[in-house]
């Protein structure tokens, strides 16, 4: 029996170390700062679930999978703010109704998804790489508990805990820092670039990157150190929504 239990864990951590290793904007390094891995070592897991219904089929449908999951956290004071469609997933931000900080990223996995691993298809949870490293209020840095209620069987895992400390956005990399940090990242790898104006998290910044005018992905600025995390296991951008 702990032989299977071991098997399925080594199965979903090399499933998730190929969804890593192939990058969606090839020579782009993916992060920064020094060697870590974009998925955290966290406490053993539930086994992953395969939902009846398939995952959504319009991003008004992914919206509404989105609030039923903030529902199930128990974070009333939490809402969403926007949901993208890429190739791969849908891509949501949680933000604070009371103060308007962001909370937290999170995905919702399409049928199609980077590492072929179909079986991942309409599972929510937080988002992999900055929202779960360097979120200092609702990311790994400040602790992850069992989720606590599951819609449909749509989502498995481990949700946001409360940060112990008393987290800020008053980090020594500003808004304006981390943008012009952005575009000297995309300079260098993404020549004709540009970006947006970075959404504000407890911890780091995410700021959304274009071409020609038009969404291409995204990436994240460390509040703290500067360092930037690219997101590359989205695929091309289709379309986004604004929900506030």
């Amino acid at each position: 029996m702990k032989r299977r239990a071991f098997l399925a864990v080594f199965l979903i951590v090399i499933g998730i170390a190929g969804f890593v290793a192939v990058s969606t904007v090839h020579l782009t390094p993916t992060y920064t700062g020094p060697a870590l891995s974009p998925y955290p070592a966290t406490p053993a897991a539930p086994g992953p679930y395969r939902p009846q219904q398939l995952a959504p089929t319009s991003i008004d449908e992914a919206a509404e999978l989105a609030r039923g999951y903030l529902a199930s956290l128990g974070y009333s004071d939490l809402d969403i703010k926007e949901i993208m469609e890429f190739q791969y997933n849908y891509y949501f931000i949680a933000y604070e109704k009371s103060t308007g900080i962001g909370a937290f990223e999170g995905v919702i996995e399409k049928e199609i998804s980077l590492s072929g691993m179909g079986w991942m298809m309409g599972i929510v949870h937080p988002e992999q790489g900055p929202s779960m490293m360097w979120n200092t209020k609702y990311g790994h840095m400040a602790g992850w508990g069992r989720m606590g209620g599951m819609m449909d069987g749509r989502w498995w895992g481990y949700r946001p805990r409360p940060y112990s400390d008393i987290p800020t956005v008053e980090m020594p990399v500003t808004a304006s820092d981390a943008e012009q940090i952005a575009q000297a990242y995309l300079d260098s790898y993404l020549p004709g670039s540009t970006i947006e104006h970075p959404d504000t998290f407890y911890g780091y910044y995410t700021v959304h990157v274009l071409r020609d005018g038009k969404v291409y992905g995204m990436l994240s600025v460390n509040g703290y150190t500067g360092q930037v995390w690219y997101h590359t296991w989205h695929g091309a951008f289709i379309q986004m929504k604004e929900l506030t």
